[in-house]
């Protein structure tokens, strides 16, 4: 059985300064990924998502507790040779272009030049970089950097990316780029582990999530089964009906015509099932019958305001 891509015990981070109160970061994480995953890591600003990163990558050390890269300690720097890392603000020599970036950075893993080739043409396809390829970092635009700092993180081919905030500051066209690009990796089996605050494009990449709240995990769960999520509708998909089927069909329910035939939402799982019969015995095909549950960002929403209620609760 394979090692989870990324593991924390117990994983813990308490800030001190004299004179002034403890300042408690990270409490008592535990959470386990399986190689593979594309998994989201949300929260609010302070949440702890960026310390949790840092810990994670071996930039600092935790409290208590201990987190574990493919079974090692991330501490440990043969643990952080499968991993890629992207910080929220990442660091460049301005001087250089993004062709000389990708051949500093290939040294330092110790890449031959005839894999720095190669590496360099995949990274230019997955990300665009041909056109900026020879034109001084210091130049860019937000987006551009990302761009750059996210072929960085796959210098060496790791395994595991840690990506933090990756779609932060970019165009719908530079968030369309990055989206596929962790798609592309993702059906190459790699595991990334990403923070963000674009929770659409976490809905539609992630296999799982994890939800911090003031430095502790509120929850966590498969994105087409996270606890508690509300069902708001149940859609109905059918083809093959006739004018007076479908005209019968949607006199109570919201329909439209979609591209394989005709959609009906209905708000029980009742009415979706004596919907679906009547397809069927209409001769009909059934495409699908499914939940139309609230977006994330609403179960994000609802997930903060029932825990600031029950601290409210707890201190009065």
């Amino acid at each position: 059985m394979n090692e989870p891509a990324v593991e924390a015990r117990n994983l813990t981070k308490v800030y001190k300064a004299l004179g002034k109160r403890p300042v408690h970061s990270l409490r008592g994480l535990n959470l386990s990924i399986a190689q593979g995953q594309v998994f989201g890591f949300l929260g609010r600003n302070g949440a702890g998502k960026t310390t949790t990163i840092k810990l994670l990558c071996g930039l600092i050390r935790p409290t208590a507790g201990e987190s574990l890269l493919f079974g090692k300690n991330s501490a440990l720097p043969e643990a952080r040779r499968k991993m890629g890392y992207l910080p929220e603000q990442p660091y460049f020599y301005e001087y250089l272009t993004p062709r000389e970036t990708i051949a500093f950075y290939s040294r330092l893993r110790g890449i031959s030049r005839q894999q720095q080739k190669e590496q360099w043409e995949k990274l230019c396809g997955l990300l665009e970089l041909e056109d900026i390829a020879d034109r001084r970092i210091r130049e860019f635009s937000k987006g551009m950097r990302q761009r750059v700092g996210f072929a960085i993180a796959l210098v060496g081919d790791p395994e595991l990316l840690i990506l933090d905030e990756p779609m932060s500051g970019l165009d719908p066209v530079g968030r369309r780029l990055i989206r596929n690009a962790i798609l592309r990796l993702k059906s190459e089996g790699k595991t990334i582990f990403f923070s963000s605050h674009v929770l659409s494009d976490v809905e539609e990449l992630c296999d799982r999530i994890a939800i911090l709240v003031s430095g502790s995990l509120e929850l966590e769960g498969a994105m087409d089964n996270l606890p508690g999520r509300r069902v708001l509708q149940v859609e109905v998909i059918a083809s093959g009906l006739d004018p007076e089927t479908v005209a019968g069909l949607a006199a109570g329910t919201s329909h439209r015509r979609v591209e394989v035939g005709d959609e009906f939402r209905v708000n029980t799982l009742e009415e979706a099932n004596r919907i679906a019969a009547r397809v069927l015995d209409r001769g009909g095909t059934l495409v699908a019958l499914r939940p139309v549950t609230e977006t994330l960002e609403e179960y994000f929403s609802r997930v903060q305001q029932q825990a600031a209620t029950r601290t409210e609760g707890k201190s009065g």
